[in-house]
């Protein structure tokens, strides 16, 4: 197994499969190509499918990263409650720690993401799960 990294397409997903589309409304993803993909240039590790809540929301703008004003220069809309976004997997890590943590989507949550995130943790969040 290549780590979740490899050609385009072929990254894969916490469970082991394929690493499928997070979201293309808005575009996320650190290629904004709607998936959690990853390689060498994305230093903040985009790579957990999280479903942003107004608290999430809240938590990420006091901690430095506003999520939720739109910044047409960069081509972002802004996100808001029900959104799906690829965030970095410590920025999760550290809301989760805070008590401020998104649910997140397995089937879309790289598998690079277990190098900074427990996979028995992420489930405990998961939207995908049975």
């Amino acid at each position: 197994m290549d780590g979740g990294f490899g050609r385009e397409g072929a990254q894969r997903n916490v469970l082991g499969g394929p690493l499928k589309t997070c979201s293309e409304d808005p575009v996320t993803g650190f290629y904004r190509n709607g998936c959690c993909d990853t390689g060498p240039g994305d230093h903040g590790v985009h790579t957990v499918c999280a479903v942003m809540t107004e608290d999430f929301l809240t938590f990420s703008k006091a901690a430095g990263n506003d999520l939720m004003t739109p910044r047409p220069e960069y081509g972002f809309p802004g996100l808001k409650e029900g959104d799906r976004w690829c965030l970095c997997a410590g920025r999760w890590a550290q809301a989760e720690e805070a008590g401020h943590a998104p649910k997140v989507v397995l089937a879309s949550t790289n598998m690079v993401t277990l190098g900074i995130v427990s996979l028995e943790l992420l489930k405990q969040y998961a939207i995908d799960l049975n």
